[in-house]
């Protein structure tokens, strides 16, 4: 089941982050890598500059992701499944899901050396940008740092409405 998730799911939300962020670990610039890599207060920031998630629910919340309305674009924010539920699929339902509740070009932004993360969303239909436009949506879109935008790629889905 897919629901948006509530005011009480956040410390679940934060421990799916931080578990599957593990990955990261050792792969992202070591300036970029922060312990814990979601805190409390980074996720009621990003909740409050308008990231909505969503979850994948069996018995308890799998896989978290988010979307965030940026006027011309939406940004696909956040897609976490716990390490447990992984290569299941739900990832990828969460996402067609998220989807679905916008007719908006999606932009999603990840690290250039998690090539997992790149494959995954190119299996999903996303295509890598060039770095010139990659850095325009970066500056535009998200509010991260020089070093961040540097180690950073972003993927495009076009919407055909």
């Amino acid at each position: 089941m897919i629901r948006r998730c509530v005011e009480s799911d956040r410390e679940v939300i934060i421990t799916i982050i931080n578990d599957a962020a593990e990955a990261y670990r050792n792969v992202i610039p070591p300036d970029r890598w922060h312990d814990p890599y979601m805190t409390r207060d980074a996720l009621d920031r990003e909740i409050r500059d308008g990231v909505v998630f969503y979850g994948w629910i069996e018995e308890h919340l799998l896989c978290v992701m988010g979307i965030q309305d940026k006027g011309d674009v939406a940004l696909i924010r956040h897609a976490y499944v716990r390490p447990s539920a992984q290569r299941r699929g739900i990832g990828s339902a969460l996402l067609s899901y998220i989807e679905g509740l916008t007719e908006k070009k999606l932009l999603v932004g990840t690290w250039r050396d998690a090539l997992w993360a790149i494959r995954f969303y190119e299996k999903n239909g996303y295509r890598l940008v060039p770095d010139r436009v990659k850095n325009r949506h970066l500056a535009a879109y998200w509010s991260i740092p020089a070093r961040q935008i540097e180690t950073s790629v972003v993927l495009e889905k076009e919407r055909h409405t």
